[in-house]
């Protein structure tokens, strides 16, 4: 029995530019247009946009919404000021990873003021009736689900927002990291954010999605001459690992909490009774025998996820999450979980198809921009 899968309102325009398209959480999304290395390298250099409208978008409104997510998230939200955008993760009550989140204080026009969570696309149904176990608790606060009814929109790369700023009434570059508004594209109205998965500068948008089409068709026409290009999720995928970022599933799951995905600076304890926080406090203190790691292997084939890991006694001490090919470093990259005291070994070996190599550990991420604060999130 075939799977009915959903599309985005930008699906006729990858289907008109020849993307491949491949099943993805549900949805049938553009691995690729021209080839994953390309549009790898027109991001790193130029820019690139990536429709990202299968990613759950979730509202939260009315009295008691940040008591709520204070709840929900590891990260504080009662202090976050309007704008601002927090990287944070959901967990479960053992502190395993439910999933990882982006949270913004948002304001409408009329000056109504709410919060909005990004969530990973495989984990919308289940955050969903996660969060609407808490609602009773906070009877005033009304969650909506916006991701049918928006589209969400990725530009990415060093000129993406010099070379964009000009469609929007509000200029981008204004933003600092991890801040957002609310402002119009020739006035069909957009969330703009200074956040991206790729570790380069950049911004995402959310619109309505009958105008998502027009503000896509915009980009690509501003973008023609610094060499924009479409990118499908190959791209996104060989960049977010080069820039050392977890992927749910892979580095993220609900057997492996945040502190031995070395996520600690997403955990904001100081008291707080956030759901998870108990069995994180406990592991702060006795932490896990793995951590994640970055590997280089030394090889011209790449080690791909569940790839076991040897020290120099041939005991099996972990495993690979991701790896690819990386087109900035044209070297074999990956990212997997190891024990805490084999992770500053120099004699670490990957089984790759039968053979084991030598592989060095380095420190995440592979790849920095220019400029790019050590500290940023």
């Amino acid at each position: 029995m075939s799977v009915s899968l959903a599309k985005t309102p930008l699906d006729v325009i990858h289907r008109e530019a020849g993307a491949r398209m491949v099943p993805f959480a549900g949805y049938e999304m553009p691995i690729s247009y021209t080839s994953i290395v390309a549009e790898h390298q027109s991001c790193r250099q130029r820019a690139a946009l990536f429709d990202v409208s299968h990613m759950g978008r979730l509202r939260f409104d009315g009295e008691g919404s940040e008591e709520l997510l204070d709840k929900l998230l590891t990260r504080k939200v009662a202090d976050m000021p309007l704008g601002a955008v927090r990287y944070s993760l959901i967990c479960n009550h053992e502190g395993g990873v439910l999933d990882d989140v982006l949270v913004s204080h948002l304001e409408t026009p009329s000056q109504q003021r709410y919060h909005l969570m990004v969530v990973n696309a495989s984990n919308r149904t289940k955050i969903l009736n996660w969060v609407e176990q808490l609602l009773p608790e906070f009877p005033r606060v009304t969650l909506s689900d916006r991701t049918e009814i928006t589209a969400m929109i990725a530009v990415q790369g060093p000129l993406a927002i010099e070379t964009s700023k000009r469609l929007f009434r509000f200029d981008p570059s204004r933003l600092r990291y991890y801040q957002a508004t609310i402002t119009d594209q020739y006035s069909k109205p957009v969330l703009v954010s200074r956040t991206g998965y790729t570790g380069e500068d950049g911004f995402e948008l959310i619109c309505r999605a009958e105008d998502a089409t027009r503000i896509w068709e915009n980009l690509m026409l501003i973008g023609r001459e610094a060499g924009f290009t479409a990118a499908g999720l190959g791209a996104r995928d060989t960049l977010r690992l080069e820039a050392g970022m977890p992927l749910y599933g892979h580095e993220l799951t609900e057997e492996i909490d945040p502190l031995t995905a070395g996520l600690k600076f997403a955990c904001t304890f100081d008291g707080r009774d956030f759901i998870g926080a108990e069995a994180l406090t406990h592991l702060s203190s006795n932490p896990n025998e793995m951590v994640r790691v970055g590997l280089l292997p030394k090889t011209k084939r790449p080690a791909r996820e569940g790839y076991p890991i040897y020290n120099a006694d041939g005991d099996q001490i972990g495993h690979v999450t991701s790896g690819s090919q990386s087109p900035t470093l044209n070297h074999p990259i990956a990212i997997g979980y190891v024990r805490r005291e084999d992770s500053h070994s120099e004699a670490l070996q990957i089984e790759i198809r039968g053979t084991r190599v030598a592989t060095e550990i380095v420190q995440l991420p592979f790849y920095r921009r220019p400029n790019q604060s050590s500290g940023e999130k």
